[in-house]
């Protein structure tokens, strides 16, 4: 392992002192560490910029450099490209989100059934010396992974926060679910089957761009902190701390920049007039 610039200023972004050799206790603390400090975010697509380049180079600039943050293909590139540069194995995913949603939680039988899009991106990861993979995933807004977790159906796997399991979904698909208020939710499918970044690449673009994009129509902002999950869905601010759940409804575009720029830490120069745009989705 040869330490770049790019990793060090990664690393530097998140805050991160700890040891960097591939292993799966490294792979922990960097999940974690990405998690507090990287949020999660939308501005550019809302804005109506499209995002399509997933190279290192582009990830970098926007989410160490510029301190923005990303979605999944984002957040999930650039750290599929940090763990490939440190020794580990890295094969990128793609999944459906059935999350919060009314599609089915396994895959459609018919080919023109009501389904979501393949437009979810995750990692699995191989860590030298270590049997089998792990799924992380450090791009699933307000909900994503706070440790990685074994890539294999079946046990419940405990993580920072919630439990979460793997089950058999059908059709060689699987199914990522959280343990939320009691309950066992589905939040994606996915196949273990490895993608190209040109094929992730039009993945983005599509969520970035479609007129009909939750990712176009609506701001989404979260941030998972050791002891919290803050998710900001317009003008609503949603704060989970084991097991109770904080909302504050902010009045107006200018309260919901502030806490874009302090409470998450997102830099917005550069971005034009972010409080205009944002006014117009503040309850979409």
């Amino acid at each position: 392992m040869r330490m770049t610039s790019d990793i060090a200023a990664y690393l530097a972004r998140i805050n991160y002192q700890g040891s960097v050799e591939p292993t799966l206790d490294t792979l922990h603390a960097l999940h974690a560490a990405h998690n507090r400090s990287i949020p999660f975010e939308n501005l550019d697509p809302v804005l109506g910029k499209p995002v399509v380049d997933l190279g290192a180079s582009d990830l970098t600039d926007k989410m160490v450099h510029r301190r923005r943050g990303g979605y999944c293909y984002e957040q999930n590139g650039l750290f599929g490209y940090v763990l490939d540069g440190l020794g580990f194995g890295v094969d990128r995913l793609a999944g459906w989100v059935v999350w919060m949603s009314d599609f089915a939680a396994s895959p459609p039988a018919a080919w023109d059934a009501p389904a979501a899009a393949m437009t979810h991106n995750v990692l699995a990861v191989t860590v030298p010396g270590v049997e089998g993979r792990f799924l992380s995933d450090v791009g699933f807004g307000g909900q994503t992974l706070s440790s990685p977790i074994r890539l294999e159906a079946g046990p419940v796997q405990q993580t920072r926060h919630e439990p979460y399991r793997i089950v058999e979904a059908g059709a060689e698909t699987l199914r990522l679910e959280a343990r939320v208020r009691g309950r066992w939710e589905p939040l994606y499918l996915f196949t273990t089957e490895p993608r190209r970044r040109i094929d992730l690449e039009v993945g983005s673009w599509y969520v970035s761009t479609y007129p009909k994009s939750v990712f176009v129509v609506g701001l989404s902002v979260a941030l998972v902190t050791d002891d919290a999950r803050w998710n900001l869905r317009g003008r609503h601010l949603a704060i989970h701390t084991d097991g109770d759940t904080e909302k504050i409804r902010l009045n107006t575009a200018a309260d919901v920049l502030a806490q874009i720029v302090d409470r998450f830490g997102i830099d917005v120069s550069g971005l034009g007039d972010v409080e205009a745009r944002v006014s117009q989705v503040l309850d979409s």
